[in-house]
């Protein structure tokens, strides 16, 4: 779900979705509630209970990825500098919230579903497992009465003795209501005339009108901060973190800790700070920027931004230059967000902090080389005609590496068409919406080893609107806890690939791996290849539907998906409801199919439903697909909903080796081939056990 206005349609659709099933008999979800958190089942597991003194742990630090034991993820997602370790495997003295996967809670949006709660004077203390000097902490606080946020300390100790206070702030976290969302509580329905699950009703067309709980819908709790320690401690030191009485409670998710190198520095290029950037950033330093890019350019010559906070307000525009910093720890390029006199040509009522490319309309940039520094936004809203994005405009033949980006709307947005474009190692954290977005025309593209945390729509996308993108890699990422949409999601396009991704934790209307036609974008052609992905805690609850999702999902929405798609290698691992879904709409489920696809070599570990879900017409064949921990009938199979005597519109083809299965028998059986309806779309959700080593 990229950053576009057009959920209006798609709420329609919901409606007319959901009139039409009602009328075809196909079981209701239980009765409405106005609590939006009760509205669906979820998958739990038992709590762990508010201990009355410090809990303790192993002597060994529990060291995680996404979550997980790293030993599941062997060679998949991001490589980082950074050990990550979860608070609830750590020693504390608040209480554990989670596991939960329902959305608008805390624990649901915390990764692996679980984190500790402190009151003041509480604390969390973890176990350094190596060498480190910084850290960065995962927390959430409560926002103000009104919205807008609250700021409060929290104390850092090492080793028993005070090293340093942070300074929390929930001004970034905390949407509300429905899409594109507000900061604002107390506010009552964006959209009274759409149809919401709360009621099962429009609201606007209900009579008496249902009372609707407020906040409606809050999301996006969790912030980051991140702090260096001024030295270097040793594995097997303490790092205790204590609330403070600036905030009723304080969660705290996580701790990432590393041995940050000492600043990049290059005496022989263009140094900002000798064309007049305040290093303190008191003063506005865009100016300078543009004159040390002339001067560079001339000169031919890097640009050099050494350590210190910049500020920066607007668009730096970037051309055949090199732009590098002392390293993202170090060089801080930050920025207000600053209301425009008028709106520009594309709709932007905002300008912010970014560096981009000139538009290709204009013929684009290239050679464009960023690395080594942070670009730090002030985003809190999502307005989605903003160009408040950290990168945009179009980069040929250019380079994006080692960037720390946070708090813009999207971190890097390009609109092409454009070409050869690389972006690796960067970490990009807490956006109002997407990570990253090729729109329209990439090709040639890679984007590799980049951690992205807690976006507010798709983490990684290709959205080919009004033209393909073609011939792009996602390669080796990370994505967690988006807290909208999907981690990483295809829309069209040709001969693109997703591959080794670690995928972990989304909320809600999404999942882990989505292929969509939808959103207007150019069809799939050519081919399409996933493969070596693993994907955690996916497969999602659809809030509209009322139905649960695969892990990976495929939606027929605006036209028949018919490329040659080939799934292979992929872990799905604890997939709340499905792991695999074929899916279309209702007013399209006579017009559109999917078929072809090809699931291969596949590991499913855990599942609260089935392995396969379809619903739609179409076929998909299935070879040394492994499944265990299934927790229904290893195919819900409803093809087009029509109940033809002769069987599904949809067919299952085995090709042989597909073991395992769950409470029901082999997921695989001979009686559900080819076309078997075998038709439950809410089947009671049987938590799996946590995954283990295949």
């Amino acid at each position: 779900m990229s950053v576009n206005a057009r959920w209006p349609a798609l709420a329609t659709a919901f409606v007319v979705g959901l009139a039409l099933i009602a009328a075809a008999g196909i079981p209701a979800s239980a009765a409405a509630t106005t609590r939006a958190a009760a509205a669906f089942p979820v998958v739990t597991r038992a709590a762990t209970a508010s201990p009355t003194a410090p809990r303790t742990t192993a002597a060994a630090p529990v060291v995680t990825r996404a979550g997980l034991d790293p030993a599941l993820v062997t060679g998949r997602g991001a490589t980082v500098d950074f050990a990550e370790q979860e608070a609830e495997n750590a020693t504390f003295t608040g209480s554990v919230i989670g596991p939960d996967r329902a959305a608008y809670t805390l624990a649901g949006e915390a990764s692996g579903r679980t984190a500790v709660k402190l009151t003041p004077g509480q604390y969390v203390e973890f176990v350094l497992p190596k060498a480190a000097n910084a850290i960065t902490v995962r927390y959430s606080i409560p926002d103000a009465p009104t919205g807008g946020g609250i700021t409060a300390p929290l104390a850092v100790a090492v080793n028993g003795k005070r090293a340093a206070t942070m300074t929390l702030t929930s001004q970034y976290a905390y949407l509300y209501n429905q899409y594109p969302f507000t900061n604002d509580p107390t506010a009552d329905l964006l959209h009274p005339d759409w149809w919401i699950t709360e009621c099962g009703c429009v609201p606007s067309a209900t009579i008496p009108a249902p009372g609707i709980d407020k906040p409606f819908r809050p999301m996006h709790f969790y912030d980051e901060q991140r702090l260096l320690l001024g030295r270097s401690y040793r594995a097997g030191d303490r790092i205790r973190l204590t609330a403070s009485a600036g905030a009723a409670w304080t969660v705290i998710d996580l701790l990432d800790s590393q041995l940050v190198g000492r600043p990049h520095v290059d005496p022989v290029a263009a140094n900002v700070v000798l064309f007049g950037a305040d290093p303190t950033g008191r003063r506005d330093a865009a100016a300078a920027f543009d004159k040390a890019i002339a001067f560079a350019k001339r000169a031919r010559l890097k640009v050099y931004v050494p350590p210190g906070t910049y500020q920066v307000n607007r668009h730096i525009i970037v051309d055949d230059v090199t732009i590098e910093g002392a390293g993202s720890w170090y060089t801080i390029i930050k920025g207000r967000q600053v209301a425009l006199p008028a709106p520009a040509p594309d709709g932007s009522v905002h300008t912010g902090v970014g560096f981009y490319g000139r538009d290709a309309a204009d013929g684009g940039s290239r050679n464009v080389h960023l690395k080594g520094f942070a670009i730090e936004g002030d985003v809190r809203e999502r307005i989605d005609t903003d160009q408040v994005n950290g990168v945009g405009g179009a980069l040929s033949d250019s380079s994006i590496d080692g960037l720390l980006i946070r708090h813009t709307k999207v971190g890097l947005w390009f609109d092409g068409p454009m070409r050869n474009l690389r972006i690796t190692n960067n970490v990009i954290v807490d956006q109002i919406a997407d990570a990253l977005n090729f729109h329209t025309g990439v090709t040639n593209s890679v984007v590799r080893g980049n951690f992205v945390r807690n976006t507010g729509d798709d983490g990684l996308a290709m959205w080919s609107e009004k033209a393909a993108n073609t011939g792009n890699t996602f390669d080796h990422n990370t994505v967690q806890t988006p807290t909208l949409a999907n981690g990483i999601a295809i829309y069209g396009g040709t001969d693109n690939t997703v591959s080794n991704n670690l995928i972990a934790d989304p909320i809600r209307e999404g999942s882990g791996i989505h292929v969509g036609s939808r959103f207007g974008a150019e069809p799939f052609a050519g081919a399409l290849t996933i493969k070596n992905n693993t994907v955690v805690r996916a497969g999602t609850f659809e809030l509209n539907w009322k139905i649960g999702l695969g892990a990976i999902w495929f939606y027929a929405l605006d036209r028949s998906i018919d490329a040659r798609i080939r799934v292979t290698g992929d872990h799905y691992l604890d997939s709340t409801y499905n792991a695999i879904m074929l899916v279309s709409d209702w007013g399209v489920k006579d017009l559109y199919t999917i078929t072809g696809v090809g699931f291969q070599d596949i590991r499913v570990d855990g599942t609260g439903t089935s392995v396969v879900s379809a619903r739609v017409a179409g076929s998909a064949s299935f070879a040394n697909v492994d499944a265990r921990n299934v927790g229904a009938v290893g195919i819900n199979n409803c093809g087009s909903f029509n109940f033809k005597p002769t069987g599904s519109e949809f067919t299952v083809t085995d090709l042989g080796g597909n073991d395992g299965g769950g409470t029901t028998g082999p997921w695989l059986a001979p009686w559900e081939l080819p076309n078997t309806i075998t038709c439950d779309d809410r089947p009671p959700v049987v938590a799996p056990p946590a995954p283990t080593t295949w």
